[in-house]
């Protein structure tokens, strides 16, 4: 793929995938009219406003570099089946909100997703009192047939910000108070935005609760942040320059976002934060990263859930890192759109690696031989980011079996990876 010697220059990632959709939806939700700037233009972000329209919201097209408009309609039962594409939080946020407003529908996706579990979103739902029909193995095709919701202490088995959305988007839609604690505090995209709007929400260390107001949500402008999971690749690529270094701007530093970094930095990498400010409801600030010579280091389970999204890119940078890295309770890598912890395993043995599964636990060696191989990315657009990214390094030799599936988060990636390197050759 990409053979890079140098990094200069600034670049600014994509909107975050995660607020992107929550703006959407909350956007749907409010009353009068709402004005986005900054939104991905993903596929992901994209099933979102689709099935929004499907339900009878107002939606102006989702373009690259432009605002998007949503005028909120009372949203109604939809005339076809709701397709999610590939898009898990597209499926199970929209099912707390389904729910909680009693609509009859039917969620599907494409093959990836139909194999994604959502039986840890319909359990807590039905537990709720919403009437839900799904297959066998508690995959889509979902259907809701409606059925009056009513208030749950819930503790989920998963520290998982979509389930955690699901219940606190049906407490907000049903307008009844909800509870949801998980083992390890997950991202807080959606509390953050539901206080912003001016909503109750109280948390207490890994504890979420909602209380209903008496007053609509009422329309809002916002700009979305750059993606730090997008921005994850750009540091990755930096690290393993040997000279240079890379600005990424304007990019969301939620703390429940950015656990790479702390990791990064037991690594032995050198990112600085620059320039912080708050953007709505999320701080944000800018990145900047330079080469470094990187260890191995252990990973904890307590850390997955800030890093979930950047354990392929972090395992990659310790395929080259002095000793062993550990990422210890990665077994929800499995669910993914992906079986990515199977995946950067086999992929990185498959350019020369040295890395393999134990349990739930991902084992990375490093090793100083560049990387060469054949990577089957699945399908995956964090796996194909990932290794384009070991593809930089002097020496490499990486091919990817596909490049496509990086629209779904970050559809100017391979432009942009080129566009950071002082030097750089490309091979298909």
């Amino acid at each position: 793929m990409f053979r890079s010697m140098h990094v200069s220059g600034s670049l600014t990632p994509p909107g975050d995938k995660s607020i992107s959709h929550r703006a959407l939806m909350f956007a749907a939700l409010a009353k009068g009219q709402s004005e986005i700037t900054g939104l991905l233009a993903g596929a992901d972000v994209k099933s979102t406003s689709r099935v929004l329209r499907q339900l009878g919201a107002g939606i102006s097209p989702v373009r690259e570099g432009k605002p998007v408009t949503v005028l909120s309609r009372r949203l109604t039962t939809p005339d076809s089946r709701l397709d999610c594409g590939n898009s898990g939080t597209t499926t199970r946020l929209l099912l707390g909100i389904l729910a909680g407003k009693g609509i009859r529908a039917t969620l599907t996706g494409d093959a990836s997703l139909r194999r994604r579990p959502m039986r840890r979103v319909t359990d807590p739902l039905r537990q709720m009192g919403a009437r839900i029909d799904e297959t066998a193995n508690g995959t889509l095709p979902v259907s809701l047939r409606g059925g009056r919701l009513q208030t749950i202490d819930y503790q989920s088995a998963v520290s998982s910000a979509q389930v955690k959305s699901a219940v606190l988007l049906a407490g907000l839609t049903a307008e009844i108070p909800v509870t949801v604690r998980e083992p390890h505090a997950s991202r807080d995209h959606t509390e953050r935005m539901l206080q912003w709007l001016g909503e109750t929400v109280v948390c207490q260390q890994t504890a979420v609760s909602y209380q209903p107001s008496a007053s609509l949500i009422q329309g809002f402008a916002l700009d979305v942040p750059g993606d730090p999971s997008s921005a994850a690749f750009l540091v990755a690529a930096a690290v393993l320059a040997e000279r240079g270094e890379l600005l990424i701007r304007n990019v969301c530093v939620n703390p429940g976002r950015i656990g790479f970094l702390p990791v990064l930095a037991r690594m032995g990498a050198s990112v600085d934060l620059m320039n912080a400010r708050v953007m709505g409801p999320e701080p944000v600030a800018d990145l900047l990263a330079r080469p470094a010579a990187l260890s191995g280091t252990v990973v904890a389970a307590a850390e997955v859930p800030s890093l979930v999204d950047e354990i392929p890119v972090l395992a990659v940078l310790a395929s080259g890192a002095a000793g062993e890295t550990v990422f210890r309770g990665v077994g929800e890598l499995r669910v993914k759109e992906s079986d990515r912890l199977e995946m950067i395993a086999r992929n990185l043995r498959a350019v020369g690696g040295d890395a393999e599964v134990v349990g739930d636990d991902l084992h990375v060696r490093g090793t100083d031989r560049p990387p060469r191989g054949r990577i089957d990315t699945a399908g995956d657009h964090r796996l194909a980011m990932a290794f384009a990214v070991l593809g930089t390094v002097p020496g490499a030799r990486v091919e990817l079996s596909e490049r496509k599936s990086v629209a779904v988060s970050y559809p100017g990636f391979f432009t942009d990876l080129r566009r950071m390197s002082g030097s750089t050759r490309h091979r298909d």
